[in-house]
């Protein structure tokens, strides 16, 4: 047993964490912007019957997209965190009379993807990302 618990400390990179947290997170968010963005009519017409404006979904559509380029490539990643939080608060808030099921179009993935990115606000883009580059080490 102790050869198990000693190879997964040698293992141990929370920068690692943070880079696979990214890049689950980064190509759910791009292809969601993308979708958006590929069928605003269709996106805009979903917004309005929930009764947003069409300037909202082009906003969540681009957030969304512009984010996930923002996690892929660990650059801002507080930001995008902060600001696809506050879409994915309201995604859950939309999604919330469904109950919890996917299945059933509940909040459970609209969560799991509100953590994750609360996630990214907390811990920063980590050292294998553009922003650790760009700022070298310190």
């Amino acid at each position: 047993m102790k050869s198990i618990h000693d190879l997964i400390h040698h293992f141990h990179d929370p920068d690692l964490g943070i880079l696979l947290v990214r890049l689950a997170l980064a190509p759910v968010f791009i292809y969601s912007g993308l979708f958006k963005l590929g069928s605003m009519t269709a996106t805009i017409r979903f917004f309005h019957l929930l009764g947003f404006s069409p300037f909202l979904a082009y906003f969540v559509a681009w957030s969304e997209f512009l984010g996930g380029l923002a996690f892929l490539l660990g650059i801002f990643s507080r930001y995008a965190g902060i600001l696809l939080d506050i879409i994915m608060i309201v995604a859950v808030k939309v999604t919330f009379g469904h109950g919890y099921s996917l299945a059933t179009g509940g909040y459970q993935f609209g969560l799991a993807l509100l953590f994750l990115s609360l996630a990214m606000v907390t811990f920063g883009s980590g050292k294998y990302s553009l922003a650790y580059l760009i700022r070298g080490k310190k």
